[in-house]
């Protein structure tokens, strides 16, 4: 059984491009039908659960967990409570514990459909109730992952750490025109569903600028006028940094763009 026999929005070639080929042939294996109705054996429950469309995309995610990233089904749940007060009737879709501290989540992923800023917002909340540093969103076409730096900063970095990397491995990889060039791929297969520049700039005017007293556009144009300049002087080299990323204070930007 195929995973396109049961969903068929879910495109499998989009997903081999997403979750890797063998992260999908692991869940198509696991497919089994009862009473007419598609089962999927899932991995961390360690029992067969209806196929619907999120149980799907969660089963792809614990399979690239534990190939592509090499994470020990050990540290994987999913249902994971979450607690606000004395309220714990929310689960998260998975969690991957911290290596060090095993009941301390680490990454919080949810794979529910739907708009981008609202799952945003309920890993933020997740996020602050558990302390993970981590979080993931996906909808079973594309994926974004954010580095929580503090209670109110929620930074986007390019991919999960393996089990063997650091968050720091990620997030704090110089980027080069290579990683654009991926990243314009990865738009490609998302087709309709890819981020446009508009939703970019809201997103970053939530994120970012919304408590700061001054126009996102104006000050984004400031980046795309930097962009401009960084490309004039250094497209002759190859893999050169991208020099418009901040990693200074917010006073050396200032100096370095003026």
């Amino acid at each position: 059984m195929l995973i396109n026999d049961i969903l068929n929005d879910l495109n499998r070639d989009a997903l081999i491009d997403l979750f890797g080929a063998p992260a999908v042939t692991a869940v198509e294996s696991n497919l089994s039908e009862k009473a007419g109705k598609p089962y999927v054996h899932c991995l961390a429950r360690k029992k067969n659960v209806q196929a619907k469309r999120e149980e799907l995309v969660r089963q792809l995610w614990l399979q690239r967990l534990t190939r592509h990233y090499q994470y020990p089904a050990t540290r994987l749940m999913v249902e994971y409570p979450i607690t606000f007060g004395r309220d714990s009737s929310k689960r998260a879709d998975i969690v991957v514990f911290d290596s060090d501290r095993p009941t301390v989540p680490y990454l919080v992923v949810e794979v529910k459909q739907g708009k981008l800023k609202d799952g945003k917002e309920q890993l933020r909340s997740y996020t602050h109730a558990t302390g993970a540093p981590l979080a993931m969103w996906c909808n079973g076409v594309q994926a974004v992952i954010w580095h929580r730096k503090n209670p109110n900063y929620f930074v986007e970095i390019p991919d999960i750490p393996s089990a063997a990397q650091t968050i720091d491995d990620i997030a704090g990889q110089p980027w080069t025109v290579d990683n654009l060039i991926e990243i314009e791929k990865k738009r490609e297969t998302e087709g309709k569903g890819a981020r446009s520049l508009k939703q970019l700039i809201e997103d970053m005017e939530n994120e970012v600028l919304a408590n700061a007293g001054v126009d996102v556009f104006e000050e984004v144009f400031k980046l795309i006028f930097t962009k401009l300049y960084d490309e004039m002087y250094c497209f002759r080299g190859r893999h050169k940094y991208l020099r418009f990323r901040n990693s200074n204070t917010a006073a050396q930007l200032k100096a370095n763009i003026q």
